[in-house]
């Protein structure tokens, strides 16, 4: 998970809203395990806690969601509750975690099993406030960018040093 979550912050932080909600409102500086750790735990209860602890932990994230707005340094406005910003998070995770897994978890997850998680992940989307977020492996990649499609479809199994 933990391998996952970083590179989902790294994904994440290519979209500049997103980046200028962090920057103005997470404290990362000064409390950057901290920042990781709440997302993480988030993450945790709302795949393995039961249903009220989930439920109870998509009401408090949707709330801080509510709170937070500005103007990024280029013009923009953002809203941390603006449905395609939340896709985009969204998505980076879900991909994150996906891939991460497929290449350390211990037991690789078949092309079933691989479109089950995007479709679990999806209902905890919804509940957040993305709309229509990805139920299969494949609508998953299809909201990715382009870059990170042909670089995805450039690798070739087994161990890669340095691959993108």
């Amino acid at each position: 998970m933990f391998i996952g979550g970083l590179r989902a912050l790294l994904l994440q932080s290519l979209h500049p809203l997103a980046m200028a909600a962090v920057a103005a409102h997470s404290g990362y500086r000064g409390d950057p395990w901290g920042r990781l750790q709440r997302t993480a735990g988030f993450i945790a209860v709302t795949t393995f806690g039961t249903t009220t602890d989930a439920e109870a932990a998509i009401k408090r994230i949707r709330a801080v969601h509510d709170r937070v707005s500005g103007t990024s340094s280029d013009g923009r406005p953002y809203q941390a509750n603006d449905p395609h910003l939340l896709g985009w998070v969204h998505v980076a995770e879900v991909d994150s975690f996906l891939r991460c897994y497929q290449r350390y978890g211990a037991h690789p997850l078949t092309a079933s099993e691989r479109d089950e998680y995007v479709t679990d992940t999806a209902r905890i989307a919804t509940a957040i406030g993305v709309i229509d977020p990805p139920r299969t492996e494949a609508e998953l990649a299809d909201r990715l960018p382009p870059t990170g499609r042909n670089c995805a479809a450039r690798r070739k199994p087994g161990p890669r040093p340095g691959s993108c």
